[in-house]
């Protein structure tokens, strides 16, 4: 069964819109979706969440329609984001105690552990918690209702490294058992390096890649050479930089003939995503 299946979703604003945005996420697996500032990665999510009203598509989550079943299908999906910023001057505690009755699964065992783990003092109110802290809180309440499925939107923004690698153990502990699936929103790609199933790239509002992690780098070569090396190559090129030592650039891997003896390289997400971002501001 899909954990998340988007279709078609499309959403305009006057200086921007989600184009056709369509992928799949199978039970039991985490899906890193990256995209630069402003490409469409929280549009979607709210689009998910039935926050926004979408001009046609449709969102299924656990076969159900997200739509006609949205009160039943949220008490199954946990939502984190990388801020709180609503009763900041309550406690954590007083914040707990509203948000857990909504939720009939709600786990007091499982909260308490979590916050353990994420060394967070209830008795503090939200206001004085760090940037890195509410992330934490954010991921205790998602984690303590049983939830099927997380969405979690830059939830390790603001966290240091070693928190971050608590953080992406926690991720890749809840998948084990198949049942639960995490579609992961960052624009840290270490971390997808380390974690992520599968990748989803959006760019200025359309699904650029959506696959299986190692394939979808396989997608693509980074391409580095001398200045000659690069005129046999440029018109096939998603973008390039030139130095005084030649050039480096991104290409589809259809798109390159290893027998053209240039240099030939896998890249890693965040080049992937670099050399698009490029590729995005040479036609701003």
């Amino acid at each position: 069964m899909l954990a998340l299946d988007v279709r078609n979703l499309n959403k305009k604003y006057p200086n921007f819109q989600l184009k056709d945005v369509s992928f799949q996420l199978e039970k039991g697996y985490i899906m890193g979706f990256i995209g630069a500032n402003g490409a469409g990665k929280t549009t979607t999510i709210k689009s998910i969440m039935n926050m926004l009203h979408l001009e046609s598509g449709e969102v299924r989550i656990l076969g159900k329609n997200m739509a006609e079943h949205e009160i039943e299908l949220k008490q199954e999906i946990g939502f984190a984001f990388g801020d709180i910023d609503f009763y900041t001057r309550s406690k954590m505690s007083t914040l707990t105690g509203i948000l857990k009755k909504f939720y009939h699964n709600w786990d007091e065992e499982a909260y308490r552990s979590y916050l353990r783990r994420f060394k967070l003092d209830e008795n503090k109110k939200i206001v004085e918690l760090s940037s890195g802290m509410k992330v934490k809180y954010s991921l205790a309440l998602a984690l303590s209702h049983g939830a099927k499925l997380l969405i979690l939107d830059e939830p390790t923004s603001g966290l240091d490294p070693v928190a971050r690698d608590d953080l992406l153990d926690v991720f890749q502990e809840l998948v084990v058992d198949g049942e639960i699936s995490i579609l992961f929103s960052t624009h840290i790609t270490s971390d997808l390096e380390k974690c992520a199933d599968y990748i989803t790239y959006i760019a200025d509002g359309r699904i650029i890649n959506s696959s299986e992690k190692e394939q979808f780098k396989e997608t693509y070569r980074l391409l580095s050479g001398s200045a000659s090396q690069l005129d046999q190559v440029k018109d096939r090129l998603i973008s390039y930089k030139t130095s005084s030592f030649g050039f480096t650039g991104l290409i589809h891997a259809a798109d390159f003939d290893p027998a053209a003896g240039i240099k030939a390289a896998t890249p890693s997400l965040e080049e992937i995503m670099i050399y698009y971002a490029k590729k995005e501001a040479a036609y701003v």
